[in-house]
């Protein structure tokens, strides 16, 4: 934002939302979506521009430097538009329901996300970013707009049709799901692996080519599969890419976590936003890849990830923030890439010789700054081009990313987005939860306390018993999402699992009743992702796909069988084998799109081992008994102790001295007695 636009306010001031706040000072008289907006438009009759991106954008960065602080462009919407302004991480269903429209029309879509909608809501055309003049067969951004002025002061009848035409198609698309008579069995387990190793990249490690995205859900269901059916192949697959990941430019090699995507398919150039989503499956992925091999590589990254998060991504009081930008001081990865001239000013002539050697630095750079005017030359971006192969290395390495580190924190920092999201603060709390679970570190267990004691302080409503979207600044919204309680559900089951205090489990029974109350339809299966009275939504949607984050669908499925395996209640089943009907037939024709559902498809077939500790106690009598449970990689477990509102036969498990029992059903082995024979037992089954 330029100093001189300080002179504009716009409605946007009284917003709470980050993303929104940058552009409360634009020329533009922006609207937050709401009735304020839609009454304006059909009184004045006029169509509405739809702007939706997100705080951490570099591309909305780029539109609103663009147009949307231009006084031209300014002046023209706010004559002939009513312009609202959308945070898609606020409300991504809003997102979800515009995307979907624009990738009818254009055949693609992205962020920032540029549709234009009729008084009613209907969107009749759209688009992603606009540059501000004709350029790569886009048309400029006011040549855009006056087009679709014309057409809708000359043509509006057109536009009208246009709107309703695809209004239907949108509808009955969403009603009528194409149906398959494939079974769901381990058929659509083999077929989608079968998929997936068809996409492998043998070198790089992930799937496809550049842009290259982890989609942490792939790796985790291969490799859950690999386990299931002794495929070392598949496992060997999940290895390479956590390690070609964790050696790349994704990931921040001096401050720790990942970086949204890369933009080769070498991991070694990313797109430098950081976002919480991807943090979180990622730790989970790295701690399974270390259950599965041993390696404390593996380990060691997860440590990583979380160590960034809580210096970094951490509210005071416990939540989880939600992002931090690419961008700083109106540069795209200023912040975290170097010259080799720069280095040579902060490091030892043998400390340079090893940030060439090991972390590929070069005179000439491998970035490429595209920013205007003055592009920043020759910059490097780290990455782990050669593992030290001694102590001595080691250390020297660790010298100097000590050294950079510091260097690098008297840097201007991007843009934190600090608002709160339920959604991505339960993806969060599962991954310190099982951490805490895997590798025995007890301040992991601490933070996700915190985190879960935050959610249902700040988000839960105790009186309504749902749980609010957003919190930021001491206020939470009136948004219900479904993510919000798959997502919490799970890391509340994880919690559970990672301690058994019995508080944890009696919030998840909470937030799935409610989950099931207010998003799952019955007649068809599935669930919405808003709920029934979500304001101004000209129709309601189910995701179905699993990109950067699972699908609500995908994520409820397996949090209801978690649930339902620890609490025996068979009320949970009719929505379980409901929802994973409605998903068939994407698991059956497009199991790409939807990875984490094959992950809870897998957890549905069998029923799942269940590890009884009883007798133990708590505290450090109990600690080296959840370390045995936890450490084998055994996918389809859950961890359960005869206390809580557990099933009714684990509750008659009591013992007299600790005692652990694995039982299916209603049938168990002998019971252990140690630690180390629940460990022993337990790595046979893996």
């Amino acid at each position: 934002m330029s100093i001189a636009n300080l002179e504009h306010t716009n409605r946007l001031a009284g917003e709470k939302s980050p993303y929104l706040l940058q552009h409360s000072h634009n020329p533009v008289d922006w609207f937050p979506w709401g009735e304020a907006a839609f009454a304006k438009a059909k009184a004045e009759d006029k169509p509405i521009f739809l702007s939706i991106g997100y705080a951490t954008c570099h591309w909305c960065h780029v539109m609103e430097r663009e147009s949307f602080e231009n006084a031209a462009v300014a002046e023209f919407l706010n004559e002939r538009f009513i312009s609202i302004k959308v945070d898609r991480e606020e409300r991504p269903d809003v997102d979800r329901v515009y995307m979907t429209a624009v990738q009818a029309i254009a055949g693609q879509g992205g962020w920032p996300l540029t549709a234009f909608l009729s008084p009613d809501l209907k969107p009749f055309y759209g688009g992603t970013y606009y540059p501000p003049e004709n350029r790569h067969n886009l048309p400029g951004f006011l040549t855009l707009l006056r087009q679709i002025d014309k057409l809708w002061r000359e043509r509006r009848a057109d536009l009208t049709r246009s709107a309703a035409e695809l209004y239907k198609h949108l509808t009955q698309a969403i009603k009528a799901r194409a149906h398959t008579e494939a079974a769901l069995g381990p058929t659509l387990l083999h077929e989608a692996a079968a998929r997936f190793t068809e996409e492998f990249d043998e070198l790089n490690g992930g799937f496809g080519g550049a842009p290259k995205f982890p989609r942490p859900a792939v790796p985790l269901f291969l490799l859950r599969y690999g386990a299931q059916f002794s495929d070392e192949e598949a496992v060997d697959r999940v290895v390479l890419t956590c390690d070609r990941m964790a050696s790349g430019g994704i990931h921040d090699q001096i401050g720790g976590g990942f970086a949204r995507y890369s933009v080769d398919a070498e991991w070694l150039v990313p797109h430098f936003e950081k976002m919480l989503y991807d943090n979180a499956q990622l730790a989970q992925l790295y701690l399974e890849a270390y259950q599965a091999t041993g390696q404390p590589r593996h380990a060691e990254v997860v440590r990583d990830i979380l160590a960034y998060v809580r210096r970094d991504l951490t509210h005071p009081e416990g939540g989880f923030y939600s992002a931090e930008d690419a961008d700083s001081e109106g540069k795209e990865g200023k912040f975290y890439c170097w010259t080799r001239e720069e280095l040579a000013g902060l490091l030892t002539p043998e400390e340079l010789r090893a940030a060439e050697r090991h972390l590929g630095v070069t005179a000439t750079g491998n970035f490429v700054d595209h920013s205007d005017p003055h592009p920043l030359p020759h910059q490097n971006v780290l990455s782990l081009r050669l593992p030290p192969k001694d102590a001595a290395e080691r250390q020297r390495l660790d010298a100097v990313k000590a050294k950079l580190f510091a260097a690098r924190q008297n840097r201007a920092r991007p843009l934190l987005d600090d608002k709160v999201l339920a959604s991505w603060n339960g993806l969060m709390l599962g991954a310190f939860a099982r951490a805490h679970a895997v590798l025995g570190e007890a301040e992991f267990a601490q933070v996700a306390g915190r985190n879960l004691a935050f959610l249902r302080e700040k988000l839960w409503d105790p009186e309504s018993q749902r749980l609010s979207h957003r919190w930021r600044e001491g206020e939470r919204d009136a948004v219900r999402l479904l993510d919000d309680s798959a997502f919490v559900l799970l890391g509340a089951l994880d919690l559970y699992e990672a301690t058994l205090n019995p508080e944890p489990l009696a919030f998840a029974i909470q937030v799935a009743d409610a989950m099931l109350e207010e998003f799952y339809d019955p007649e068809q299966g599935g669930f919405w992702q808003s709920g029934p009275r979500t304001d101004h939504l000209v129709f309601r949607m189910k995701e179905d796909y699993d990109g950067a984050e699972p699908a609500g669908n995908s994520a409820a499925v397996l949090g209801l069988l978690r649930l339902r395996a620890i609490t025996g209640r068979a009320a949970y089943q009719p929505a379980v084998g409901q929802t994973l009907r409605w998903l068939a037939p994407k698991l059956a024709t497009s199991p790409q799109a939807v990875p984490f559902g094959l992950v809870a498809l897998q957890f549905s077939l069998e029923p799942p081992v269940r590890i009884v500790l009883a007798g133990i106690g708590e505290g450090s009598a109990l600690a080296p008994w959840l370390r045995a449970a936890h450490k084998a990689y055994v996918p389809r477990k859950v961890i359960l102790s005869p206390a809580g509102a557990v099933d009714p036969f684990t509750q008659t498990l009591a013992a007299t001295q600790p005692t652990a029992y694995l039982c299916r059903g209603a049938t168990c082995d002998l019971p252990i007695y140690s630690p180390a024979q629940l460990e022993e037992k337990l790595a046979g089954l893996a």
